[in-house]
């Protein structure tokens, strides 16, 4: 069983910045896809970003492209989400997700499994 615990949340400033942490443990295959996303309450769960074990792929939602990163530490099993450039409308819980499979990696829902989620709340 896939687990993913989520960290580094908190409050910022606009303009500031946060890097997000997901610890993964529990894979059974070394091919697995990574994503971030976020929900507000009201509004459907969007992707912001996603990396993949494959090839180490990325790809990003266009409104965050240029301000977030995501990487990998495979010796710590961890990919992080450094944001830059926090706005307002950054805002959101953040979700890190997993699937198992190789291949690129997509900011679709379909996958398998979740974490508990982060605030991350841009305010001045």
């Amino acid at each position: 069983q896939v687990q993913l615990v989520e960290s580094g949340g908190g409050l910022v400033q606009p303009g500031g910045s946060l890097r997000l942490s997901c610890a993964a443990s529990g894979f059974t295959s070394d091919y697995y896809a990574i994503g971030w996303f976020r929900q507000v309450p009201g509004k459907e769960r969007e992707g912001v970003s996603c990396i993949s074990s494959t090839d180490g792929s990325t790809r990003y939602a266009g409104s965050v492209k240029g301000r977030f990163t995501i990487s990998r530490d495979n010796a710590k099993n961890t990919v992080y989400l450094q944001m830059n450039s926090l706005k307002p409308e950054d805002t959101a819980v953040y979700y890190c997700a997993a699937e198992e499979r190789p291949g690129v990696c997509w900011l679709l829902l379909g996958y398998d499994y979740w974490g508990q989620g982060t605030q991350v709340t841009v305010s001045s």
